[in-house]
């Protein structure tokens, strides 16, 4: 695609209406699959399944649910910014960049743990709506991959903001890790949940068994997480130095 177009208004112009849309349709996404996952909570027979406060907040507490209704905030300050600060001329904010960054990484790691572990796995939030879950774990990540490379006056990032990318990541860990003993699943009552069965150290598929083989994929995912913050610093670290070369032609 040509630079040119890329710098130009009309371009930022488009590209601002594609990070509104895809916030917008990755709501949706989010939204509609809470209906479904409440709905079949309210339609259990047994006194684990009908915990509504419990049901949402399991839902809530999905690594793609926290990163999609990120990354739609994030597309939406996005486009916001490009109206209200000048950013058909002005470079991003640091703190934007950073922003972007960190979702970004979130949501290209979404998509590859799924498709990659849990494509066809049964996860404990019930019933899934297919259009959503296609949405969520393929077409957010795929927009977020393209703004990377195509959405104008992105801003170069420090190598040390990778470890600003990996904070949330570790938190959500720690989170799932302690919350999981202390919750009845509301699926089949036993007495522990955990969104992904790679973190479940009673899944007997798991190997080596229990909190080890947690700790194997965790530390793999963790791995991914920073190949992929590096990656993403460092496209956005080349398109400004291309940036920066043209101008000073």
């Amino acid at each position: 695609m040509s630079s040119t177009l890329l710098r130009s208004a009309a371009w930022s112009q488009a590209w601002a209406v594609v990070r509104i849309l895809t916030a917008i349709v990755g709501i949706a996404a989010v939204i509609a699959q809470l209906v479904r996952t409440v709905s079949n909570a309210e339609a259990a027979t047994t006194e684990y399944g009908h915990q509504i406060g419990t049901v949402i907040a399991n839902f809530l507490s999905f690594f793609t649910i926290q990163s999609n209704v990120a990354a739609a905030v994030t597309l939406t300050i996005g486009a916001i910014l490009f109206w209200t600060r000048h950013a058909r001329t002005d470079v991003e904010p640091r703190w934007f960049a950073v922003l972007l960054a960190c979702v970004t990484t979130y949501m290209v790691i979404t998509g590859i743990v799924y498709n990659l572990l849990l494509r066809g796995i049964q996860l404990p939030q019930g019933e899934t709506v297919a259009w959503s879950n296609e949405v969520m774990h393929v077409a957010v990540p795929i927009v977020l991959v393209l703004d990377l490379f195509l959405a104008p006056r992105r801003r170069a990032l420090p190598w040390r903001a990778v470890w600003i990318i990996v904070v949330y990541p570790i938190a959500w860990v720690v989170y799932t890790l302690v919350r999981g003993p202390l919750v009845t699943s509301p699926a089949n009552g036993e007495p522990y949940w955990y969104p992904y069965p790679f973190l479940n150290p009673h899944n007997p598929a798991l190997q080596p068994p229990g909190y080890a083989g947690v700790a194997v994929y965790v530390v793999a995912i963790a791995l991914a997480i920073i190949a992929v913050g590096l990656l993403v610093v460092w496209v956005g670290r080349r398109r400004a130095s291309s940036r920066a070369d043209r101008a000073s032609q």
